[in-house]
């Protein structure tokens, strides 16, 4: 009895046999036009998982927009995008559900353009096997190569090398076994361990669900068996048993849970398990789902799950099993993939998304990153849109984190932009660098509020941002010497000073930028600690990094002053002349002429240098202190208050 019959007589059996179908999730990859949304859609034609309304639409598009000259255009079941069917070619990733006698199937159809790279790795992310697609008359091209990699880090290890368009070079063995040898040569260095060469056309259907006659040399299966019985291993189910805390349960006085999907590994009551990072122990007693308590929990699946004692667990916490513990730490070495239009700069806070859990990270430093036509490992100090590095990261807090290659969903994560919440990378974690686990925080017995209160005030950094010649350094020079009047205990860190010792290794680049406040924030937070009022006069030009320095300090204890001053009053000053040989070109960049500076949103002090003298200016600021609670004792006489 075929598939359609039982369906007429006995539609509750074909539901309970498909319900019971092994699930494989595989993905199309390679480059521009080799095929993959034609491969996919013959499949999903020849396995007659298209509905007769589907078909006529098909049939009619296919005249309409197709690139067959009027025959049916497979391609078209997969490019839903006006943009992609306009252009013929993909540009988001496509998801698509068939099924056989055999299995189910969720297949990825990821885009080949260099540009959507970051679409492919989205793709990849949940896949058990790869099908990487040439084009028979062009062989290994850079994003065949590319693609290849991605899928390599991603921890993929099944891989068919579909040669497609074979129809289109006379179904020759020679060109055939050719491109075989040239990928296995490439495929060697990057670890598949698994791959299965076929020779393949598309859009005539050779070699997909029936062998083909054109092709009698070929004596492997057909793509469609081989998909329907290889063997892939699903390191989820052997890994160590690992569950991020979504949600604390608690719907009465009486229950307790704590809800998520298991990442690896299985979980019965009895079990002894640990809570991450705090590291406190208890037992499972229950493991509760809406159909009931469960005797086993394994990966894949979402369930609560009930402790013997009352140990402190909340979201974003990690779940694992005693017998085999996670890594713990704030720095760790991972492969990152920049996805992002807007370069890596090194030092620059993103927000780390790990599991459920959220986190200020920075990428401390890039190892090198990867040529993926050639795989030689380039230094380098940024990153670019789609490249590949091995860098170092760190994070604000310790977390708990498995190598992304015993489990991807406790080793890997994304990087997101800050300001704008776009995904910029996403990084699987290789290991734990050994200094995060050698530095501990030393306790002091004397801590910086009895530092600042000895010497009557509240520390605290100004934070002064401007264009160059905007006043900021004039400005926070007569602030430092009205305070130093008044008794009280500064410093002042000053751009051009700090140049000539601390940071007289960095340039102007944007790179060389963020590191030059990154080093300026971390000695602002000391001399903060130290119970000074720090005076920071920098053009600090991107808010990111005025964001990190704030961030380093408590709240209330950072005030950024913005010295407006427009870029064409500034230049009228010039003290240094550096306006001038900027717009000779004789400075690279230089802010307000080659390099942006991106105003701050809510300074806590805002001076317009075109109405206020300096000596104003610092008055201003110094009323804002004494308004703020910094100089304990001092009051600024109400004569002498200058307008802002």
């Amino acid at each position: 009895m075929d598939v359609s019959d039982l369906i007429e007589t006995d539609i509750l059996q074909y539901l309970e046999l498909h319900q019971n179908k092994g699930l494989l999730r595989f993905i199309t990859c390679g480059s521009v036009d080799d095929g993959k949304s034609t491969l996919i859609g013959r499949l999903l034609y020849d396995s007659k998982m298209i509905f007769e309304d589907q078909l006529a639409a098909l049939e009619s598009d296919s005249k309409k927009v197709g690139t067959q000259g009027g025959d049916i255009d497979f391609a078209l079941l997969v490019d839903g995008l006006a943009a992609e069917r306009e252009q013929g070619i993909t540009i988001d990733v496509a998801y698509r559900f068939f099924s056989t006698d055999k299995r189910k199937f969720i297949v990825a159809d990821t885009p080949g353009h260099e540009q959507y790279t970051r679409n492919m790795i989205t793709g990849a992310s949940t896949a058990d096997l790869a099908v990487i697609l040439m084009d028979a008359r062009k062989g290994v091209l850079v994003q065949t190569r590319r693609h290849s990699f991605l899928v390599s880090q991603i921890g993929i290890k099944n891989v068919v090398l579909a040669i497609n368009k074979m129809d289109l070079v006379g179904y020759s063995q020679e060109q055939f076994d050719k491109i075989v040898g040239d990928y296995r040569a490439f495929a060697k260095q990057i670890g598949f361990e698994n791959i299965l060469a076929i020779p393949i056309s598309g859009l005539k259907g050779d070699n997909i669900t029936e062998k083909s006659d054109a092709t009698p040399w070929y004596k492997g299966p057909t793509l469609m068996n081989y998909l329907e019985t290889v063997d892939v291993e699903d390191i989820s189910q052997n890994a160590a048993f690992r569950m991020w805390t979504q949600w604390v349960n608690r719907p009465d006085l009486d229950f307790r849970g704590f809800s998520g999907q298991i990442s690896g590994g299985t979980v019965r009551p009895g079990d002894r398990i640990r809570a991450l990072p705090s590291g406190k122990e208890s037992t499972v007693t229950r493991i509760v789902t809406k159909d009931g308590d469960l005797k086993e929990a394994r990966a894949g699946q979402s369930v609560t799950i009930c402790l013997k004692d009352e140990i402190d667990i909340s979201r974003g916490d990690l779940i694992a099993g005693t017998d085999a513990l996670p890594g713990v730490a704030d720095q760790f070495n991972a492969t990152l993939v920049w996805m992002s239009d807007q370069a890596l700069l090194p030092g620059r806070p993103y927000w780390l998304k790990l599991g459920s859990r959220v986190m200020t990270a920075s990428v401390t430093e890039i190892k090198h990153k990867v040529n993926v036509n050639t795989l030689e490992q380039l230094a380098a100090k940024t990153l670019e849109l789609n490249e590949i590095a091995s860098v170092n990261v760190s994070v604000d807090r310790v977390v708990p984190f498995d190598p992304y290659t015993e489990n991807k969903d406790t080793g890997g994560f994304i990087l997101i932009d800050r300001m704008t919440n776009a995904t910029v990378a996403a990084g699987m974690i290789q290991f734990a660098l050994h200094r995060s686990q050698n530095i501990h925080w030393q306790a002091v017995d004397v801590n910086k509020a009895a530092r600042a209160a000895m010497k009557g005030q509240k520390s605290c950094v100004l934070w002064f941002t401007g264009l160059s010649g905007s006043g900021k350094s004039t400005i926070a020079n007569l602030v430092e010497k009205q305070l130093f009047a008044l008794g009280r205990h500064t410093y002042m860190l000053d751009g051009d000073n700090v140049r000539h010792g601390l940071n007289r290794d960095l340039g102007f680049s944007d790179t060389d930028r963020v590191e030059n406040i990154r080093r300026v924030a971390e000695v602002s937070k000391l001399m903060v600690d130290a119970g000074l009022i720090t005076l920071v006069s920098f053009i600090s030009p991107f808010k990111a990094e005025r964001r990190l320095a704030r961030d380093l300090l408590r709240e209330g204890e950072f005030l950024e002053v913005f010295v407006d001053t427009p870029i064409s009053e500034a230049e009228k000053r010039d003290p240094k002349g550096l306006y001038k040989k900027a717009r000779a070109g004789e400075i690279k960049n230089f802010t307000g002429i080659s390099s942006p500076y991106e105003r701050p949103e809510n300074p806590e002090v805002v001076i317009d240098t075109t109405k206020m003298t300096a000596e104003d200016a610092a008055s201003f600021i110094l009323k804002q202190l004494e308004e703020r609670g910094m100089l304990m004792g001092y009051r600024v006489a109400e004569d002498t208050t200058p307008t802002a």
